[in-house]
This record gives structure tokens, C-alpha cells and sequence, in this order.
């Protein structure tokens, strides 16, 4: 089912994909002019907080985690950017390093967009600019709403509202009326959630007793989002 009208997505969910979308077709053909594509399996590193950027990143198919590491090597996941999606452009627009990391979550296609030719579209595409402009408003937006989620909510509550933002994520070729499933490894959800991988299969378990979702191995099947939606509690 779909769940606009009952859920707010837009509080949760970055928009990059919608940088791109229709863009002028001499804007978008200068933006690609030296791009590469490369394959990368899951776990692959795109860029590491810290580093300086050389360019930008766009998900042709896929999904990304970006991510920050504390002193002891333990992720909190920032965000799940999926297929159509710009990454690192962040880093490039302060003129800085990357604030954070990013890793495939799956196997992807992801096209590299050399940062000289970023910059040169962003001159002179007006509309290229105010996308950014709108995107990184909206992004400043959703992690405040993410900060707060994690400071007051219980891990039930933000379970479920990630859970309910993955499916979005994972709803490929949908028929109403199938369960969506979600593949995603228990340590990822865990970092995702903010908090320890055993509380995120102890409250799976609940989630399925009380008849929300089934999972097989590492996929999570979500059968009933109305009652995650209700949980969660994010109106």
C-alpha cells in the first residue's frame, strides 16, 4: 500500500534524487562529460570522512550507507541514499573534507562526476543551483528531525519509523498488496536505529509476534506498515 497521506515520508527522507531529475539536457550532458561508472559488491568504500573530495557520486542502481565512526570504530548510519541519488557533494560545496563516509549497502553501479566538471555546471546551470539550494535546506531539515528521533524516542518507536523509511527505499516494481522486503544486515538496521544489534533482534521478534512483518535470514518482509506507522509515531 502506499502511504502518502498517512505518513510523513518528506520529514525523513533526503531528496537528492530529484537533483538530476529533468535537468536541461546541456546541463546534465556537461555534468556527465568525464564520468565514469564503476561496479562495486557490498561493503565498498566510496569516500572516508576526512578525506579531501575529488568529485561527486550518482547511484545508478544501488543503495548507499553514509555513515560516521567514533574513536572505537563503531558506525552510526546518517543515511540510506538510494538508486538515482547524489552523494559527496556536501564536501565539495564547503570546500572541505567529508564531514562522513559512505559504503555500499548492496551491489551498485555508481558513476563518478569529476569535481571540475561539478563545479562548472553549477556555474552555469541556474537550476542546478537551485536544486542544491532546495535539497540541502530540506537535508538540514530531516537530520534535525533524525536528532531529535534518536534523543527522545524509545527504540521501538525508531525502529519502526526506519523500518517504515526502508521500505520506501526497498518498494521496487510493487503491487499492492505483496509485502516489501527489506535486505539489510542486522549490524547496518542496528547503526541505523542507534543502538546495540540485540535490541534490534529483540524487538524484530516483537515486531513479528504482533504480526507487523516476517523476516528469512537477513530480509525483513514488512506485512503490516499501518501498524509500524502507528507505532512509530512521527506525525
Amino acid at each position: 500500500m502506499s502511504i502518502q497521506g498517512i505518513f510523513p515520508i518528506d520529514k525523513w527522507n533526503f531528496k537528492s534524487e530529484s537533483i538530476l531529475t529533468d535537468l536541461p539536457a546541456a546541463d546534465f550532458e556537461q555534468l556527465m562529460v568525464h564520468k565514469s561508472e564503476h561496479v562495486l559488491k557490498k561493503g565498498e568504500i566510496l569516500f572516508r570522512e576526512g578525506a579531501y573530495p575529488s568529485g561527486i557520486y550518482y547511484i545508478v542502481e544501488g543503495k548507499v550507507k553514509k555513515y560516521k565512526t567514533d574513536k572505537t570504530g563503531r558506525e552510526q548510519i546518517i543515511y540510506v541514499a538510494n538508486t538515482g541519488e547524489l552523494l559527496g557533494y556536501h564536501a565539495i560545496l564547503s570546500q572541505y573534507r567529508y564531514p562522513d563516509s559512505a559504503a555500499t549497502l548492496e551491489e551498485s553501479r555508481i558513476a563518478f562526476i569529476p569535481k571540475e566538471d561539478f563545479l562548472l555546471t553549477l556555474q552555469q546551470s541556474s537550476i542546478l543551483n537551485n536544486r542544491l539550494l532546495k535539497t540541502l535546506s530540506h537535508e538540514f531539515s530531516v537530520l534535525a528531525n533524525s536528532i531529535t528521533l534518536l534523543a527522545q524516542k524509545p527504540v521501538r518507536e525508531r525502529l519502526a519509523l526506519q523500518l517504515i523509511v526502508l521500505r520506501e527505499k526497498y518498494k521496487v516494481n510493487f503491487e499492492e498488496g505483496e509485502a516489501v522486503e527489506i535486505n539489510i544486515s542486522r549490524d547496518d538496521l542496528a547503526s541505523l536505529v542507534g543502538t546495540a544489534r540485540e535490541n534490534v533482534v529483540r524487538v524484530l521478534t516483537e515486531f513479528k509476534e504482533e504480526g507487523m512483518l516476517k523476516t528469512k535470514g537477513r530480509k525483513i518482509f514488512i506485512s503490516d506498515v499501518k501498524k509500524l506507522i502507528v507505532l512509530a509515531n512521527a506525525g
